[in-house]
């Protein structure tokens, strides 16, 4: 059994279409995609051989073994070292919110569950709750009722959720928000317990939780305080 990561792909918004492609020969059907803005300065990007363009961001969970295979069919099919191409990068997950949840990241039934953490000497976690559109009020109710003092909201669209639904055993929407939630460490399973009763999949949000590592933070100190 692999430790789980989140994936992170970001390319130029034109090149998505071959990226995605790969994605689905690797097996990632189950994946949400987000649309972003490159922001670096003209100077940074004449010295990286960039051009300031429109993104894609894919995100998706997998298991370390077949973020090596896909890392290596980025290089040698399309070739994401060179210049402009994109980037990719993982993320270790702390926490999964339930089973069903686990199944509909990975997309099959056989993963066993390890330890809870890849990191141990975190001191905060954030929380990525998935939902469908329309429920960002119950969703950040449930989280601040458990200690939460606030998140960020990004529009997303879910690929492959006829995939997943076969796990979750019910109709899955594709139009989906990701909210991200900052939080002390002893404090993210409350929030995440929290969101799963009152938002959960059986719920019209169908939110899905999972956790990351945070390895440091600044401007938390006086909320927290």
């Amino acid at each position: 059994m692999g430790n789980l990561y989140l994936t992170i792909t970001i390319v130029d918004r034109k090149k998505s279409v071959k990226y995605a492609r790969l994605f689905q020969e690797s097996g990632l059907f189950v994946r949400l995609v987000a649309l972003g803005a490159g922001t670096a300065s003209g100077d940074i990007l004449d010295y990286l051989g960039l051009e300031a363009a429109e993104k894609t961001v894919f995100f998706f969970v997998q298991e370390e073994e077949d973020w090596i295979i896909l890392k290596k069919s980025l290089r040698q099919k399309l070739q994401i070292d060179a210049p402009g191409e994109g980037i990719a990068f993982t993320i270790p997950v702390s926490s999964i919110g339930g089973r069903k949840t686990l199944q509909f990241l990975l997309a099959k039934e056989d993963y066993q569950k390890g330890e809870e953490s890849v990191l141990k000497e975190t001191t905060h976690d954030l929380i990525i709750v998935i939902a469908n559109r329309g429920y960002i009020e119950l969703i950040m109710d449930a989280a601040r009722e458990a200690g939460a003092n606030g998140g960020t909201v990004l529009q997303a669209k879910g690929t492959g959720m006829e995939q997943a639904e076969k796990f979750l055993g019910v109709s899955l929407a594709s139009e989906k928000e990701m909210i991200f939630i900052v939080t002390r460490t002893e404090g993210k399973n409350s929030i995440m317990k929290a969101i799963m009763e009152q938002a959960g999949v059986e719920s019209k949000a169908q939110a899905i939780v999972f956790s990351l590592p945070v390895t440091d933070t600044a401007g938390l100190r006086l909320l927290e305080d």
